[in-house]
């Protein structure tokens, strides 16, 4: 709008030209000589000004001034006034010029004031012999229309105006929400990373150790504190701004060889794993994740003689990845699990979630577990989206800590 406004003004100044030449015979020169070059120039800058985005409003402004000190020293620079013509002064054409400027360049209180003071004052120059000796009822309607087109162009200016500070406090609002709604998020997630560290690699060998009594389940203690710290180790090469790949083959290699870590006869299948890659974090998530669901079943499904245990992997859409780690063993109630239990929904669920992945959990008493980790998340099911609603945690593990 500024650059119509500069470019308008610059047009109109070129149509007054020849009235101004006219004039110059019964005109002071050096007034004349100050008047063209202070509105030309003005009209100039403006026109920068609004070209390069800078100074556009103070440009505008001087332009309003320059007119307005121009009508009302005209009649001083009239030297003979029987050679004035009787019709409409060239300042006339460029009246609306300077009320659209003041609008732009002024705040609404002296583009108001503007917009009066500047029509009243051709009104009186118009009526004098400097500016034509016109009638009275013809000078108000002059500088009436004039006060409507100069009323016109302030409403719309202050309108869209308004419009735009809204639009930037609305912005604002909403950038200074999603700050803190991504500081939430991050909080969230170390939480979860930490609660789901100090659940797999603390309190699981703890209890494990605990739990020791012969010679079989203190070697499993040891090996439950042996895979804690190389857990530890890998989640602390991973940091939260990692944009590293991993390729499926790699990650599918390194969680049969924890599942071989174990010290338990998991049967483990990979099937069409390709060329496709995760990202480190998603890769951490799922290692982690699908290392908890295989302790899980250690600890709680049965033992070795009679409960089979597999890790099946595979690709998962056209470049994921998917791990089912199931058993045959006593399995649980996931209703009867109690809220406040980290086990399978801080390691394994929460942890998928915030990497992108999902996962499901199906589980039955004597009916064995199947954890399924999928990685990237897809669109959720009616049954999943209902569950999530009404606050049911998958696979929570009752005797977990």
């Amino acid at each position: 709008m500024s650059r119509s406004a500069a470019a308008f003004g610059l047009l109109f100044a070129l149509q007054s030209l020849p009235g101004m030449l006219s004039g110059a015979s019964h005109q002071d020169p050096l007034w004349n000589f100050i008047v063209v070059a202070g509105l030309f120039v003005s009209l100039a800058v403006s026109v920068v000004a609004s070209l390069v985005g800078r100074g556009v409003r103070e440009a505008l402004a001087v332009v309003a001034l320059v007119y307005f000190v121009t009508l009302i020293t005209l009649p001083l620079a009239v030297s003979d006034h029987e050679a004035v013509p009787s019709g409409q002064p060239w300042v006339y054409l460029l009246l609306n010029v300077a009320t659209g400027s003041a609008a732009i360049g002024f705040s609404v209180r002296w583009a108001t004031t503007y917009l009066v003071a500047a029509p009243t004052a051709y009104a009186l120059v118009r009526v004098l012999p400097a500016g034509g000796s016109a009638p009275v009822a013809q000078s108000v309607l002059e500088a009436g229309y004039t006060l409507i087109v100069g009323a016109t162009i302030l409403v719309i200016v202050t309108v869209l105006r308004q419009a735009s500070s809204e639009v930037d406090a609305v912005q604002a609002t909403a950038l200074d929400r999603y700050s803190i709604a991504v500081r939430h998020h991050a909080t969230n997630i170390e939480r979860v990373r930490v609660d789901s560290i100090v659940h797999d690699s603390v309190l699981t060998t703890l209890l494990a150790a605990g739990r020791s009594t012969d010679a079989q389940s203190k070697t499993i203690a040891a090996q439950l504190a042996s895979s804690a710290i190389r857990q530890l180790t890998e989640a602390a090469l991973v940091s939260p701004d990692d944009t590293n790949l991993v390729r499926v083959a790699e990650l599918a290699e390194r969680i049969a060889h924890s599942a071989i870590g174990l010290g338990q006869p998991w049967e483990v299948r990979m099937r069409e794993l390709g060329s496709a890659t995760v990202p480190a974090l998603a890769a951490e998530a799922v290692h982690a994740a699908a290392l908890q669901a295989m302790v899980n079943s250690i600890q709680h499904a049965g033992g070795t003689s009679d409960v089979d245990r597999w890790v099946l992997i595979r690709r998962f859409a056209p470049a994921g990845i998917e791990v089912e780690i199931g058993d045959t063993g006593s399995g649980f109630s996931l209703v009867d699990v109690p809220p406040e239990r980290l086990g399978v929904r801080v390691s394994i669920i929460e942890r998928v979630a915030n990497a992108g992945g999902q996962t499901e959990v199906d589980s039955a008493l004597n009916e064995g577990t199947v954890v399924s980790i999928r990685w990237p998340r897809m669109v959720a099911s009616a049954d999943e989206a209902m569950a999530l609603r009404a606050g049911v945690l998958w696979g929570e593990d009752a005797d977990s800590s």
